[in-house]
């Protein structure tokens, strides 16, 4: 899944997210410099993972509790590398999650790991990398953005979103 979104040529010399840009689910392309100044989580998911359901949830209750109090901005980025576990094209993806009542920004199908890996997700694999190296080890992988654009912490899918707020509480 090659990206023809503007980004940095080395991902990971970029500076923050801001340098980034994706299609959100609608194909529209964003670019990231529209989080500026909010705390933000950004997460790979996929409709048939085990987790997906307790995930979905969580990260829907934190957004709903979160966005308009704190600022708080999930972006959601469908990926099928982890067991064919996002098989659908945009038009599935979006019909599973207006089912669930999402709000927080879902973005287009990516690569997260290998040489077609959106450039975003090599920035974060960059600067946080993982207990077993900087791959996206399994779908729900989840970082936290600092107001400033900078990628401060890292979570695997074993760790539930509703988990992360007394580390998204130093940041707001």
């Amino acid at each position: 899944m090659a990206t023809d979104c503007p980004n940095p040529v080395n991902p990971k010399e970029a500076k923050s997210i801001y340098e980034f840009s994706a299609k959100n689910i609608q194909g529209e392309l964003i670019s990231l410099d529209k989080y500026k100044g909010h705390v933000c989580i950004i997460v790979n998911v996929a409709s048939q993972c085990g987790y997906a359901k307790n995930h979905y949830a969580e990260l829907t209750e934190l957004y709903d509790q979160y966005e308009s109090s704190k600022g708080l901005k999930i972006l959601a980025f469908p990926c099928n590398q982890f067991g064919g576990q996002e098989p659908g094209d945009g038009t599935e993806i979006c019909s599973f999650v207006s089912k669930k009542n999402i709000k927080f920004d879902m973005y287009e199908k990516i690569n997260v790991n290998g040489n077609e890996a959106h450039p975003l997700w090599v920035y974060l694999k960059h600067k946080q990398g993982g207990s077993l190296g900087d791959f996206i080890k399994w779908n729900f992988t989840k970082f936290i953005i600092d107001k400033n654009g900078q990628p401060v912490a890292r979570d695997g899918p074993s760790v539930s979103p509703k988990e992360l707020i007394k580390k998204l509480e130093k940041y707001w």
